[in-house]
């Protein structure tokens, strides 16, 4: 797993000292409101170590970020491929997503845009990606603002129900947004 640098945050390989700031995120019911559920400190372990599954398996994941200034865990951000069935997956199509889970005490920062935006510049490097995608549910205009930040488009005929959330959930239609290599390559 490559280590990033931003101005202010380091994305890195995770550590045993992140799994107690991590659950403590994943177990915040307003940092999860946009989740099926909170995470239980080992649903949280599990995580961190499907992350590091992902890196070694398909060479993308979640990097754990701290801020430089003072070493504090803040959240994980990072390219991963989609492994669900959506309509907007073709067939045979390697469809990465950006995302990012930021304890609540950093929100307002912009760590999300700053470490997402590394995130993608880097995810960028393989020329075999021209797409990067991001979703979220449909209110949760935190992070529809970030994904507006970096530039991504809303594809409102690429909306879906999120095959991994539970039928009736108010949580299951997601919004699906668009980034193309060449507009991120106008906007670096």
């Amino acid at each position: 797993m490559p280590e990033l640098r931003t101005e202010r945050l380091l994305l890195r390989d995770w550590r045993e000292s992140d799994l107690e700031p991590f659950a403590e995120l994943n177990s915040d019911p307003i940092a999860m409101e946009h989740f099926p559920s909170t995470l239980t400190t080992a649903q949280s372990a599990e995580m961190i170590e499907a992350q590091r599954a992902r890196w070694s398996d398909d060479g993308l994941g979640w990097w754990a970020v701290e801020d430089l200034a003072d070493g504090e865990f803040v959240g994980a951000v990072g390219p991963m491929r989609v492994t669900f069935d959506a309509p907007f997956n073709d067939a045979g199509a390697r469809l990465v997503e950006v995302g990012w889970r930021l304890r609540r005490q950093v929100w307002g920062r912009g760590y999300a845009p700053e470490g997402a935006r590394a995130a993608i510049s880097w995810a960028f490097q393989d020329p075999s990606l021209d797409e990067i995608l991001s979703f979220t549910v449909v209110d949760n205009d935190r992070s529809r603002r970030v994904m507006e930040k970096l530039g991504m488009t809303h594809d409102p005929d690429g909306d879906f129900e999120h095959p991994r959330v539970p039928d009736g959930s108010p949580l299951r239609r997601h919004v699906l947004y668009r980034l193309q290599r060449t507009s991120w390559a106008t906007c670096e």
